[in-house]
């Protein structure tokens, strides 16, 4: 039996998704409000390089757009600020050239509001009910109705497209390591 695209796509990124867990160290990033401003601004310059390049690549608003994650940045750096950063830094644009590229950065990014749920109760946990967290907690009851339509998205490629998929996948990991563990100073 053949694996499906998606397990084929998790086992092909696990070593640079293990290498973004390790090195990130987030748990010390959201310990003070700070730090999780500070992770959130890296967070938004991310989402500002890969989201708009991943739309044009996949060219299906209707599938995209329910995952944008760029609004609930935004919303947690007002809630924090009360006003928006004048200015984010953000990392160059990916290159994605067709839908399997473009699924493979999806990937990771899709993967994250999955996982990011657990940071979202630590520091809930650590800095109280009023500290913003729409990036971390996720869509609610769509969470799972979009992973799967993803899912079925990526499984349906055509295998011609793995490959762009697994280059792509492994390079939005080690670009979002590379940026959100790039030092400010």
């Amino acid at each position: 039996m053949i694996d499906s695209l998606h397990a084929r796509l998790r086992d092909a990124t696990q070593a640079a998704h293990e290498a973004l867990e390790r090195d990130l160290d987030w748990e010390a990033r959201v310990a003070t409000l700070p730090g999780y401003r500070a992770l959130l601004v890296r967070l938004r310059g991310f989402h500002a390089a890969y989201e708009p390049a991943i739309a044009a690549a996949l060219a299906d608003a209707a599938f995209f757009d329910p995952r944008r994650r760029l609004p609930a940045l935004d919303a947690d750096l007002h809630a924090l600020d009360r006003a928006a950063p004048d200015t984010v830094p953000a990392p160059a644009a990916p290159r994605l050239d067709g839908a399997g590229a473009a699924l493979g950065a999806l990937y990771v990014l899709e993967g994250s509001t999955l996982g990011g749920a657990v940071i979202g109760r630590h520091v809930a946990r650590l800095h109280g009910e009023g500290v913003p967290l729409a990036y971390y907690a996720g869509r609610g009851r769509a969470t799972g109705p979009l992973w799967r339509e993803f899912r079925e998205r990526l499984d349906g490629l055509p295998e011609a497209e793995a490959a762009a998929a697994f280059a792509a996948g492994v390079a939005t990991f080690e670009a979002m390591r590379g940026w959100l563990t790039m030092s400010e100073g």
